[in-house]
C-alpha cells in the first residue's frame, strides 16, 4: 500500500507540474523550482537593501541595484561618498555574480545624509553646482565600480528642485544641472557601465523661481534604462500602484506615457513594481510589506480583494478600503501591458517585502520571461 500511495502521489505532482502559469488569473505553478529561460534584453531588476536579512536568489533577477550609497559634502564641497550599512551585506550581494556570473549590480545613490558620520550639507543639488565636484564624484564612482567588479551606478535623487529628505535643494538650477551630473556621469563611466536613474511620474514642472523634477527628454541620452518608481502614486482610499485610476494622483499607464510622450524609446522604460502595500504617506501606519500583509487577521482584514478597473488587489479592514498593493495577479497583468508597449522589464522594491515561497519575485520572473 506504502508504494501503491507512493507512486500515486508522484503522479499527481507530475500532472501538477505539467500546469501552465497563468499570473493573469492569479494561479501559480506548485514547482517553484521551473523558471522560464530569460528573453534577452528584458530585465529584472531588485533593489536590495543594506538594511533587509535576505540574500536573494539570482536565478531570479537579471540586475540588483544595491540601496544606497551617500555623499558626504563638507562646507558645500563634496568630499565622498560611502555605503549606507555594514560592508559585509554589501559584500555577500557582490559574490552573488559567482552563481550567476551573468547578474549585474549596481550601486544606488539616495539623496540623503543617514550615516551617523554625515550631516546634511549641501547633497547633490551641492556638487551638481560644481564642474569640479561633478568631474570627482564621477571619478570616484568609477573607482568604486572597478574596485568591487561591479557594473553601474543608480541615481536615486528624489528630486531636483525639492528633498523629501530634508536635504538643501535649489530650484533655481537643481534641474538642469541634475542633466550636467548625469552627461558628467556617462562621460566617465563610458560605455563599459550602466548608468540609470529612479524616475518619477511627471516630468521637470515649472514651480516658483524654477523647476523642480527630471528633465527626462535632456537626461536620455546619458542614461541606459530608467526605473519608473510606478508606486506611492497615492495613498487609501485610493490605490498607489493602480495600472489605471483616474481618481488617483497618478498611476503605471500615466507614469510611462510621460515618458513616452517625453520621447524616451520604450526598450529603455523599467516598470516598477511595489512588494508592500501603502497606506498613508504620514502617521504610524504608513506602509506594509506583502510578507506581512498574507499574515494578517482574517477576521479583521480581508486580501486579495480585486479592482477590476485598476488591475490591483487591495486589503479591507472591517470592510472599508485599508491600502492597495500588488499581488501574482496583478504583476502578470501588467507585465502583459508592459510587454505589450515593447518596455524592457519590471523592477521591484524591495526583495525583503516578497514571503518565503518568493511569490512575487517568481511573478514577476515568470511574467516578464513570457514569450
Amino acid at each position: 500500500m506504502k508504494k501503491i500511495a507512493a507512486y500515486a502521489m508522484s503522479l499527481l505532482v507530475f500532472i501538477a507540474s505539467c500546469k501552465k502559469d497563468d499570473y493573469e488569473t492569479g494561479v501559480r505553478s506548485p514547482d517553484p523550482k521551473q523558471l522560464l529561460e530569460r528573453v534577452p534584453g528584458r530585465n529584472v531588476i531588485a533593489y536590495v537593501t543594506h538594511y533587509g536579512t535576505q540574500i536573494p536568489d539570482p536565478a531570479f533577477v537579471t540586475h540588483i541595484n544595491y540601496a544606497f550609497a551617500e555623499i558626504y559634502v563638507q562646507g558645500g564641497v563634496y568630499q565622498k561618498f560611502k555605503l549606507q550599512g555594514a560592508e559585509a551585506r554589501f559584500q555577500k550581494i557582490v559574490d552573488l555574480k559567482k552563481l550567476n556570473p551573468d547578474l549585474k549590480i549596481s550601486i544606488s545613490f539616495i539623496n540623503a545624509a543617514e550615516n551617523a558620520d554625515n550631516v546634511k550639507d549641501g547633497g547633490f543639488s551641492a556638487i551638481a553646482k560644481s564642474g569640479a565636484d561633478r568631474k570627482k564624484f564621477a571619478q570616484d564612482c568609477k573607482a568604486f565600480l572597478e574596485k568591487w567588479n561591479i557594473d553601474g551606478v543608480d541615481m536615486d535623487w528624489e528630486f531636483p528642485g525639492m528633498s523629501f529628505s530634508g536635504m538643501p535643494f535649489d530650484v533655481a538650477v537643481d534641474v538642469e544641472n541634475h542633466v550636467l551630473l548625469m552627461k558628467e556621469l556617462r562621460e566617465t563611466l563610458g560605455s563599459k557601465y550602466l548608468l540609470t536613474y529612479a524616475g518619477y511620474c511627471l516630468n521637470k514642472q515649472a514651480v516658483t523661481g524654477g523647476y523642480r523634477y527630471i528633465d527626462i527628454q535632456a537626461v536620455d541620452p546619458y542614461v541606459d534604462f530608467v526605473n519608473i518608481m510606478s508606486y506611492d502614486l497615492d495613498e487609501s482610499p485610493r490605490h498607489h500602484s493602480a495600472l489605471r485610476a483616474p481618481g488617483a494622483y497618478s498611476d503605471c499607464e500615466r507614469a510611462v506615457n510621460t515618458y513616452l510622450n517625453a520621447g524616451v524609446a520604450p526598450e529603455k522604460l523599467v516598470l516598477g513594481i511595489p512588494f508592500y502595500g501603502r497606506r498613508a504617506f504620514s502617521g504610524s501606519e504608513t506602509a506594509i510589506n506583502y510578507n506581512k500583509i498574507i499574515l494578517l487577521d482574517r477576521s479583521v482584514y480581508k486580501i486579495d480583494n480585486w479592482d477590476e478597473a485598476a488591475s490591483v488587489p487591495y486589503v479591507t479592514k472591517n470592510g472599508q478600503f485599508w491600502c492597495g498593493y500588488d499581488n501574482a495577479k496583478s504583476i502578470g497583468v501588467k507585465a502583459g501591458w508592459m510587454l505589450g508597449k515593447s518596455m524592457k522589464g519590471m523592477m521591484f522594491w524591495d526583495y525583503d517585502g516578497d514571503d518565503s515561497q518568493g511569490t512575487l519575485r517568481r511573478a514577476v520572473w515568470q511574467s516578464v520571461m513570457k514569450k
